[in-house]
This record gives C-alpha cells, sequence and structure tokens, in this order.
C-alpha cells in the first residue's frame, strides 16, 4: 500500500497541481512557437513566436525545472516500467533541450552566430522529448484514468491550452502592431517604359524577380551589416572598394549628365545595373528625377544586399542578372546599439536560414562577374548597331588562366582580387572550395583590389589611403596571394624588358626595343573602359653626366602625353568617324586604334636613339622624339643609360577635364607598374669601350 505522503506528494506533482499546470502550459507553447521557427515560413508572427519562446524559455526556467524534480522524486522509487522508462527518456531529452537553448540563446545575445550543431540538438532533443513524452502522459492517464489522481487531466489539457492559446494570441497582437518596415515597390508616378511595360529597367538588362519596382530601403542598409557586431571586418574592407563607391564616383555622375540631357533621362538605366542598382529598381533613373541617384543609391553603389540578392546570372553581361528582393528581419535596418537593434541581430544569429539565403555559392563562378564586367551596346542605345566593349570574362576564359573542369590549375575572379585573409567574422571559413575547411578563419576581402587608386581619395572616403597604398601595391604585383602562389605568376603583374645593343657608334643611330609582357593579368591589360584608361611607356636616355639624349612618353605641364607616345588605348568613333574621347559610349559604332595585351602575350615598342657625336654641345629640342644630341667634349664617360617605365592611370587628362573642369587641377594619380634599365656603350675611334 501507498504511503499517504507519497500520495500527497504525486498530487502535488500531478494532474490538478497549479505548477503541473503551469508547466504544461508553457512546455506546449514552447513546443509550439519553437517548431514553427523550424517548419514555418519566414513571417514577422514567427520571428515573434522566436523572441517569445526565448523569453518565456529564460523567464520560467527555475519554476520548470522545481516541477520536473519534485516530479521525478515522487517517482523515482517505484519499480521500473514503460510508463517510467519514457518519463526518464523525455525528461533527459528535456534536459538536453533546456540546456541547449540556453546556449543558443547565450550565443545569439553574446556571440556573432549560432553553432549549427547545437541548433541541430536543440530540434533533436525537442522531438525525443515529445516522442517520449506523449506516450508517457497518455499511457499513464489511461491506465488511472478512473482514479482520483487522474480526474484533474481534463483541467490540466484546458489550461495547457488556454495559456498556449494567449502565448498565441499575443504573438498576433503583437504581429499586427509591429510586422517590420512597409516598403513600397512601386514605380514612382510618370515613370516611362520607352523599350516597353515587360522591360522596365531596359536598356539595362538588370530584372527584378516581381518586373516591378523595388523600395530603395530594401537594398541597402550595409552599414548595418557592419554595425551588428557580426561582419564588420568585411564592411569596412566594402566601404572604399569601387562597388560601394560605384554611384557616388564623380565621373560616372558626370557622364551620366551628359548622357540624360543627350538621350533622356531613361537613357542611364542602361548604366544603373551595374554602378547604380539601388536607383535603378526604385524608379530614380526617369524623367523629372533630379539628379538621376537616389540618396540611398548614391551612399551604397553596389550595397551589400543589392549583391547579396542576385540569384541568376547570364555572361551575356551589361548586367544581365535578376535580383530577389530579400527578406526582411524585425527592425532591419535600426541604428546600431539600440535595443531594437538587439533584438534584430538576436533573430538573425538564432534563425539564421533566411540569412543564409542570400546568395553565396554563385559568387564562386566567374560568369558571376561576367554579369557586369563585360558591356556591349546594341542599336537600342547607339541607334546603329551592336558594339563590344570591355570584356574581361571572355578575355579570361581564352586565356591560359582557365583551365576548364580544374579547379585546382584555374585562377578564377575571386581568387585574385578577393583573395582570403585572417577573419573572426562569421562568414570564415568555406567547405566549397577545394583548398578550404570550416574552421580555416578567413574570408574574401571584400576591399575588390583592381586599378582605381583616384576615386576614394577624391571623395575622401574612410580608409582610403589604405586603399590607396594597396590598390599602387597590386597594380605593380606586389600583394602575395598563397592560396594561388603554386599556379600564378610571381613578380609585377606585366613585366618588362629592354633590348639595346651593347655599344653604339657616335653619331648613329641605335635601336631600342622595349618588350612587354602579360604576366599576371588574369584579362586584357589595362582593362575596363579603354577610352579612358591609359598605360603608356616612357622611355629616357641619359649621358654620364644625366643630361636627358632622348626621351619618350612624359607628360607636359598639363599632365597630357605627348604625340608619339606608345599607349595602351582604345580611340571609340561614332557613326561620323568621330572620336568617342568624353566617354560618350552612346555614340559608340566601332574603334579606330586599340591595343592592349591578352594574358601571356607580348607587346613591343620600338626607338630609334642617335649616339651623340661628341662634338659641340647643341640645346635640348621640346619634343620627345628620336633626336640626336652632342655630347660636350671631354665628356667623362661613354656610357648612355637607358630607362624604360610601363605607367598607368585610370582617366586621361582631358576626360578628367572636362568632367570635373580644368580650374579643379586635378589629375590621375600615375602608377610605375614596372620598369627596366639598360647600359650602351660610346664606342671612340670605331672601338667599344667597356661599360661600367
Amino acid at each position: 500500500m501507498q504511503s499517504k505522503e507519497f500520495l500527497a506528494g504525486r498530487v502535488q506533482a500531478g494532474w490538478s497541481a497549479l505548477l503541473s499546470r503551469v508547466a504544461a502550459a508553457i512546455l506546449l507553447f514552447e513546443l509550439l512557437s519553437g517548431l514553427a521557427v523550424t517548419f514555418g515560413p519566414f513571417h514577422p508572427a514567427v520571428e515573434w513566436s522566436l523572441l517569445a519562446h526565448t523569453l518565456l524559455g529564460v523567464l520560467t526556467l527555475a519554476p520548470l525545472v522545481w516541477y520536473l524534480a519534485r516530479h521525478w522524486k515522487v517517482y523515482s522509487d517505484q519499480a521500473l516500467s514503460d510508463v517510467l522508462l519514457l518519463g526518464y527518456v523525455g525528461l533527459a531529452a528535456l534536459a538536453i533541450c533546456l540546456l541547449s537553448g540556453l546556449l543558443l540563446t547565450a550565443q545569439a545575445l553574446l556571440g556573432i552566430r549560432t553553432s549549427p550543431a547545437w541548433r541541430y540538438v536543440h530540434l533533436i532533443s525537442t522531438l525525443l522529448t515529445l516522442a517520449a513524452t506523449v506516450p508517457h502522459i497518455a499511457i499513464a492517464w489511461w491506465r488511472r484514468r478512473r482514479t482520483e489522481a487522474v480526474r484533474g487531466a481534463p483541467r490540466w489539457l484546458s489550461t495547457a491550452a488556454a495559456g498556449t492559446l494567449a502565448g498565441l494570441l499575443l504573438i498576433a497582437a503583437l504581429t499586427l502592431a509591429y510586422s517590420g518596415t512597409k516598403y513600397r515597390n512601386e514605380f514612382p508616378a510618370g515613370y516611362t517604359f520607352p523599350l516597353g511595360k515587360d522591360r522596365p529597367f531596359a536598356p539595362s538588362l538588370a530584372q527584378t524577380s516581381t518586373n516591378g519596382a523595388f523600395d530603395p530601403r530594401s537594398l541597402a542598409g550595409s552599414e548595418t551589416c557592419g554595425a551588428s557586431g557580426c561582419h564588420n571586418e568585411i564592411y569596412a574592407e566594402w566601404k572604399t572598394s569601387a562597388h560601394r563607391y560605384s554611384a557616388m564616383d564623380p565621373i560616372f555622375q558626370g557622364i551620366q549628365t551628359v548622357m540624360a540631357k543627350q538621350n533622356g533621362p531613361e537613357s542611364t538605366r542602361y548604366c544603373g545595373g551595374c554602378h547604380d542598382p539601388i536607383s535603378l529598381f526604385s524608379g530614380t533613373k526617369n524623367i523629372l528625377v533630379e539628379n538621376l541617384t537616389g540618396q540611398l543609391g548614391y551612399n551604397e553603389g553596389v550595397s551589400c544586399v543589392a549583391c547579396h540578392s542576385i540569384q541568376k546570372t547570364d555572361i551575356r553581361g551589361n548586367a544581365n542578372y535578376t535580383i530577389n528582393q530579400p527578406s526582411e528581419y524585425l527592425w532591419q535596418w535600426s541604428p546600431a546599439r539600440s535595443l531594437a537593434s538587439v533584438a534584430r541581430n538576436f533573430l538573425i544569429r538564432s534563425w539564421p536560414g533566411p540569412h543564409n539565403r542570400l546568395s553565396k555559392r554563385m559568387f564562386k563562378k566567374p560568369e558571376y562577374c561576367a554579369a557586369c564586367h563585360k558591356q556591349f551596346i546594341d542599336q537600342e542605345v547607339n541607334r546603329v548597331g551592336w558594339v563590344q566593349l570591355q570584356n574581361q570574362y571572355d578575355n579570361w576564359a581564352a586565356s591560359h588562366w582557365n583551365k576548364k573542369g580544374d579547379a585546382r590549375a584555374t585562377v578564377e575572379c575571386r581568387e585574385c582580387h578577393m583573395p582570403l585573409v585572417d577573419s573572426h567574422d562569421p562568414a570564415a571559413g568555406d567547405t566549397a572550395d577545394y583548398n578550404r575547411t570550416a574552421d580555416d578563419h578567413k574570408h574574401r576581402s571584400h576591399r575588390f583590389l583592381a586599378a582605381n587608386n583616384f576615386v576614394p581619395a577624391l571623395l575622401h572616403l574612410e580608409g582610403a589611403e589604405e586603399q590607396q597604398r594597396l590598390t599602387v601595391r597590386w597594380l605593380q604585383g606586389q600583394i602575395e596571394i598563397p592560396e594561388i602562389r603554386n599556379k600564378w605568376a610571381e613578380g609585377p603583374v606585366v613585366k618588362i624588358r629592354i633590348e639595346a645593343p651593347p655599344s653604339a657608334a657616335p653619331g648613329q643611330k641605335f635601336p631600342v626595343r622595349v618588350v612587354i609582357t602579360s604576366n599576371k593579368v588574369g584579362h586584357d591589360y589595362p582593362t575596363g573602359p579603354l577610352d579612358m584608361i591609359q598605360s603608356w611607356v616612357e622611355l629616357t636616355v641619359h649621358d654620364a653626366s644625366g643630361r636627358v639624349l632622348f626621351s619618350s612618353g612624359q607628360r607636359d605641364a598639363r599632365n597630357f602625353l605627348p604625340p608619339g607616345t606608345f599607349l595602351f588605348k582604345a580611340e571609340p568613333v561614332d557613326q561620323y568617324g568621330n572620336l568617342i574621347d568624353r566617354h560618350n559610349l552612346w555614340e559608340m559604332v566601332g574603334v579606330r586604334y586599340r591595343r592592349s595585351l591578352f594574358p601571356g602575350y607580348s607587346d613591343t615598342v620600338e626607338y630609334n636613339v642617335m649616339c651623340p657625336s661628341g662634338g659641340p654641345s647643341m640645346p635640348l629640342p621640346d619634343v620627345p622624339s628620336g633626336s640626336s644630341f652632342s655630347v660636350p667634349t671631354g665628356s667623362s664617360s661613354g656610357n648612355l643609360r637607358v630607362d624604360a617605365v610601363l605607367q598607368y592611370r585610370k582617366i586621361d587628362q582631358f576626360l578628367l577635364n572636362y568632367v570635373l573642369g580644368e580650374k579643379a587641377g586635378l589629375t590621375a594619380p600615375v602608377v610605375d607598374i614596372a620598369s627596366a634599365s639598360a647600359t650602351v656603350c660610346v664606342a671612340r675611334n670605331g672601338q667599344a669601350v667597356s661599360c661600367r
């Protein structure tokens, strides 16, 4: 016979006890709200459920543990049975569930991400608790359904149901009160469709998943990525990158203004898909819209979300991609260090699935980059016909860097322009790459180092000095990339060498050849809009006293290059044969001159230099052509020094003066890509002398 104490304890820990009924309500609500996060849609109501699930779980942990301890104590001395065994299994699973929940809560509040393993443990322990507890309760009730001890079961169930219903009603009320930012996905009044309503963003090939407008706020907010405590390092890199300032670039803004005046504001949509997607998709590039660039688009250019929301690309180019409007967490755009931002960060870390659906895997393919790093114009733009413009993708695809099907031998876009850097970012680690692991503590740099060492400083961006320094080092090939060391070249990005005879006779011409070889560049050198980019050879010949005997490619006082300079550049023309020199590519139909280096190939420039005769000295001419000079009699040495430098600047001086005004006094910084020297001995009395 059972003791009175046992029966009293069983009543206090059984169906009728208030603590038992409260515990049932708590556990049922926690079960439903937790499963909603796992199996429900991404919705504000489920986010509120997650917050309530966590808050209630933490606040009621103590009374819940107290009840479970009393419940176990009452029945612990009974003989083992199926009911007790199920109870023990359910209790153990629930203990694991509670502990893992506490750990995940701490990670979400204090860390930068929650552990996938612990989230899995939390889910499995929940399902195991459910699988053991339901039959435990059902069997216990069935066997004792006629006894006094279980007559409180209906009340127990009704209390649990009522408590859970109250919690669900509270969540519904909170969802109605606040369900996130109310986006206005509408084109502005008066938005025009010159190329048809089925192509609202044409002549750009970019499109939204709905083929309609997106609220600009839904594609902006990059600052929150950096202020969340998660992607601080990546955000700091992005802030001075070309992707960030693509819309605020003064050259882009100036050219866009000219294009709008000539062809109408709608024509600038052609540029917007790559330079200014936020403004493009919000309908800002339209008639009567001031400056054609919204504030959000101007400040963020290719923002974090705009890039990571691209779900489909095509190698056709001209921004041929499809972008989705990303799912928004509650308080998505709240400022840092606010209570709302704490809740937002908690939601993202504890329910990372929707956040992780932002596109990442497709970034690994050069085809993703091709959407913008390949460009053409056609009849919709130039009114004449199709013309290929910059095309980094096809250059790379046809080069020796692309070993199709062999990732270990191929050098891809991201491996060069997004090299791995040490990281504490939650995005660190990657199991999808052949040479990486989940815990390699590295992420891909979002500086996107390439060739623009001008605009960050011009705009006085935070960190511009460091970006400029690294860009120069990048252009000179001084940045090592361990990831691809065994399949990349060494040395400068472009090599240069001089071929000259060992000696030359006074008063006679001698040849100088400069050989330029593309060494580490994955596409043409130079690349990009070659109507505005310049790379040239500066050659000088000095005598032993340091006097310049010959020069070519030296900029004048106004920073222009003299005629006859060996130049990598393109000179497009319009349909009337006029030079395109204001980046007015919308008028381009072809090129009259184009010179660049294909990956791994060489080009050569030849000069004829007059060896000094040793007669009376003559004044130096003003033009840097191949002219002869006489060296004073009794010159101390007969050695001539030949120096060649391959130089680069992002924007030629004419275009810079045109867009920003000559009075601005600006010039693009010139980078010495590579250099070489040689010595030529001047023969005396018909015999060569030894050079020292």
